[in-house]
């Protein structure tokens, strides 16, 4: 593959990766919220699989429903107080009460989307 090619997903992948190796985020026992399905999000749920964790996918658009059942075969589910850890790909604005509501007591949040505003609470 060229590396003008595989550069933007060299710079994904290692940012995903760094996040859930670094914050402890993804191993086999934990359940994982990926939050946004665009580049970072997909590569969020194949790593996080790879390691064994069990992951959830969040979404803002329904209308990406039946591609996240199809590309990782995982439910859409909308659940306070589950998750082990979410990392946070989402780069539009959104309200991150609403994903910290989403972690267990002593739950774990990595954000690696970029949103070109501050969150709303």
């Amino acid at each position: 593959m060229p590396l003008d090619a595989s550069a933007p997903i060299l710079c994904a992948g290692i940012t995903i990766y760094s996040a859930l190796k670094y914050c402890e985020l993804a191993e086999s026992y934990k359940h994982v919220a990926a939050v946004g399905l665009g580049g970072l999000g997909h590569l969020a749920i194949k790593f996080a699989k790879a390691f064994g964790a069990k992951v959830t996918i969040i979404s803002s658009s329904l209308s990406k429903k039946e591609e996240a059942l199809k590309r990782s075969q995982c439910r859409f589910i909308f659940a306070m107080d589950t998750m082990d850890s979410v990392i946070d790909t989402m780069s539009a604005f959104h309200s991150i009460m609403v994903v910290i509501g989403l972690l267990k007591s002593h739950g774990k949040l990595a954000m690696v989307g970029a949103p070109n505003k501050p969150l709303k609470s």
